[in-house]
């Protein structure tokens, strides 16, 4: 038994001093990402939280879904999801909690940075002062856990915040920005005046649920009497629940820091009475049995402080897809300003303005200017208003984290601090080391030198040569204009054989299109349009194009709308081939076409999106010459998702037992094999709420087998659902070659590999 009788000294909380190599403030998706990429390169990280559970506002206490440049398929960036640890977080998410239960996502964060005996976690765990060894370099952070009533002390050469407002940046007197720039200091045609508001605000969700028998509910003295006070008060639906309600939005006007307190208990007060009006207003049928399940208690904030790299991102890199030496990570999602008062705004609740493709985030932006040994991660890092409006989304975020915690590692390994990177070409070094992690750099290839594949001779057993997309779907009506996506070969004239029923003789538009960039999809350049009659019925129809693609890259075989035709389609889905339309999509403010004032420097085009499985089907077609660019020439080009071209190999469909081959003259030495398949970068992977139609993605290779040449099995894998698959040998081995027996991942879906490394 311990008795302490009063003293007169001070009592002191337990105080324990942690050491290590690096030093992670906030445990959102920038927070967990940058920890989980430090600490597998050998680099001992301390990951501090304040809260109970890892995700930020992608944990069960916000409960909003990641997203990033997929833009819930709404816009035109094809196959752009976030790689690395991002994209295996969310994979793994979806194989075990395809329905978006925001408790179980907790889990998988919780048990992936558990998995790192590098990562020490500190939960429940809030920063509050550091001590600094000169005026350009922090020594420690200072924190304080609620639940063990323990004081850290926590040292290390290098320290990334990503605390979401900034506190070690800010307590350390790092430069920083709170509010819009104007349109004169970075020439951004499209920042906001005060009159819209120069902040965005806070948000928090509610979940409801039905019972078996009537629930009534009487609202707190505290909840919104008069739901008119919301001008969109209309919008609010009986069923909508979680992050639907994302713009139930406030504290835009505030100091959305030192005013959070108020922000959400103006927000309990519009969530209790909105639920008030839902159940009792009389508005609602089939709603006595509804009860309020959940409401969020902590608000999800979406700006704050942001604070000034070596380089701010601008309005024109998003838009104009700047090129970036230092390119570390890319982004996608739009230009997403919001109005500062929110909810009781008349304005609509969000501008989106959308770039034609991904674009480039450079490393400077995560490099403080004032502080040597700090790196910024997740929604702070240096970028202008208008530029945040789209780098601030959680999967966007979670990549640059994976960049932040690889320049650590970088960092550790060669006793150097951040901003010496861009020294020395060690970028160079920096970019492959992510791409070898799955980053996909746009237009930044794994470096050759760094993959034995480099050395092999490749073969396979077959290599997919696509003349015809198989005639076996359902028909498709042309309500609107609809195309195929197709990997095209530059100077070549193609013709397209396609299968259509006409209601009565009428006339189908095709035209072959293309984009302005060879890396984008949005179709923009039509290089021809043929017109062809048709008769009542169905039939055949032969387009034959003239114009050919001035450079390698995807082609739009595209058929304007037409109510009075359907054309079929196919069961048979394909690596880096799909289908899309000129649709609506109002989640991401997509009515099929951006139309942008004049003078706010964004650009007009059409919008061609894909439908989610298990629509979005193939149009059926024969294709001459066929298309034969998947090759095994593609598994060590160093791209491991399409850009250009597939870049995968493919094997053909026909093919009872594919298999690859990789052989050297001379004995190599390998500690590592790693595959890079394909779970479909077209796919958002929402984490919470939103659901997916399966638990693994139908192009995946889920059982295959490693053998050396002398038929030794090296590694076997059966259920496969990850899309980097490491091999590792405990001890290295010395090998003239091996190959990869795979199996199909479905009789409509041949197998497919993007990239093999070796080292």
């Amino acid at each position: 038994m311990l008795i302490q009788n009063f003293q007169e000294k001070i009592r002191d909380n337990k105080s324990l001093t942690l050491n290590s190599d690096f030093v992670i403030i906030g445990g959102g998706t920038a927070g967990v990402c940058a920890a989980i990429t430090a600490a597998r390169k050998g680099t001992k990280t301390v990951l501090i939280q304040d809260r109970p559970v890892l995700g930020g506002n992608a944990s069960s206490e916000v409960r909003l879904w990641i997203l990033g440049a997929t833009s819930h398929m709404g816009n035109n960036n094809r196959w752009a999801r976030e790689g690395g640890v991002m994209d295996e977080i969310l994979v793994e998410n979806m194989y075990r909690n395809k329905e978006g239960n925001a408790v179980i996502f907790d889990t998988i964060l919780l048990e992936k940075v558990m998995l790192e005996e590098n990562i020490t976690l500190l939960l429940n765990t809030n920063v509050y002062d550091i001590t600094k060894t000169s005026d350009t370099k922090i020594e420690s952070v200072i924190a304080f856990c609620s639940q063990n009533s323990t004081t850290y002390k926590v040292k290390a050469p290098l320290f990334c915040d990503a605390s979401g407002d900034g506190i070690v940046a800010f307590k350390a007197g790092a430069s920083f920005r709170m509010g819009a720039e104007t349109k004169e200091e970075f020439g951004e045609l499209f920042a906001p005046d005060k009159a819209y508001g120069e902040l965005l605000g806070h948000s928090m969700y509610f979940y409801s649920k039905r019972e078996n028998t009537p629930v009534k509910y009487t609202p707190p003295a505290f909840a919104l009497k008069d739901i008119k006070e919301i001008p969109r008060y209309k919008a609010i639906g009986k069923d909508d629940k979680g992050c639907r309600f994302w713009w139930f939005e406030y504290g835009g006007r505030g100091d959305t820091i030192h005013d959070t307190e108020e922000i959400k208990h103006e927000l309990w007060k519009v969530i209790y009475g909105v639920w008030d009006y839902i159940k009792n207003s009389g508005e609602f049928e089939d709603v006595e049995n509804h009860t309020l399940e959940w409401v969020g208690t902590i608000p999800g904030k979406r700006e704050s402080r942001r604070f000034e790299g070596l380089y701010m991102m601008k309005q024109q890199d998003v838009l104009n897809q700047c090129q970036f030496d230092d390119a570390i990570a890319h982004g996608g999602w739009a230009i997403d300003l919001h109005p500062a008062d929110g909810i009781y705004s008349e304005l609509s609740g969000c501008t989106q303005w959308h770039s034609k493709g991904i674009y480039q985030i450079p490393y400077r932006s995560f490099v403080s200017k004032d502080i040597d040994n700090l790196l910024l991660a997740g929604r702070i890092i240096s970028a202008t208003h208008v530029a945040f409006g789209s780098t601030r989304v959680m999967a966007t975020t979670g990549l640059c984290g994976q960049a932040v915690g690889m320049a650590a590692a970088i960092c550790n390994e060669k006793n150097i601090l951040p901003a010496q990177i861009l020294e020395n070409n060690r970028i160079s070094y920096l970019q492959n080391e992510l791409n070898k992690t799955g980053q996909s750099i746009p237009n930044i290839p794994i470096e050759k030198t760094s993959n034995l594949i480099s050395k092999a001779i490749i073969s396979a057993s077959s290599e997919l040569q696509l003349s015809q997309i198989p005639f076996n779907g359902d028909w498709l009506p042309l309500t609107t204009s609809s195309a195929q996506l197709l990997p095209l070969i530059s100077n070549e004239k193609y013709t397209f054989k396609i299968k259509v029923k006409a209601e009565e003789k009428t006339t189908i538009t095709a035209q072959l299109r293309t984009s302005e960039k060879t890396n984008n999809y949005t179709p923009e350049v039509i290089l021809e349009t043929k017109e062809i009659s048709l008769n009542k019925g169905e039939q055949y129809c032969t387009i034959s194009f003239d114009a050919v693609l001035p450079n390698e890259q995807y082609g739009f075989i595209t058929f304007l709308a037409n109510n009075n035709i359907s054309i079929q389609t196919s069961e048979e889905r394909y690596s880096g081939i799909l289908s899309v339309f000129n649709g609506v999509n109002k989640a991401v403010s997509n009515n099929g076409k951006q139309t942008p004032p004049d003078g706010i420097g964004v650009d007009t085009f059409e919008f061609w999106i894909p439908h989610r499985r298990p629509e979005g089907k193939n149009i059926a077609m024969e294709i001459s010459p066929a298309l034969s660019s998947f090759n095994v020439a593609n598994l060590g080009n160093g791209y491991v998702r399409p850009s250009t071209q597939t870049n995968a190999w493919i094997a053909d469909t026909n093919d009872a037992k594919p298999s690859v081959k990789v052989e050297w003259d001379t004995e190599q030495t390998i500690s590592e094999i790693k595959l890079f398949l394909d779970t479909d970068y077209d796919h958002p992977m929402e984490s919470t709420l939103y659901g997916h139609p399966e638990s693994i993605i139908p192009f995946c290779i889920q059982n295959y087998v490693i053998k050396d040449l002398n038929g030794t099995v090296l590694t076997s894998i059966e259920e496969n659902h990850q899309t980097i698959n490491t091999i590792k040998f405990k001890d290295s081995i010395t090998t003239k070659g091996f190959t990869i027996e795979v199996a199909h991942p479905s009789k409509e879906i041949p197998a497919a590999i993007f990239e093999i490394l070796c080292s």
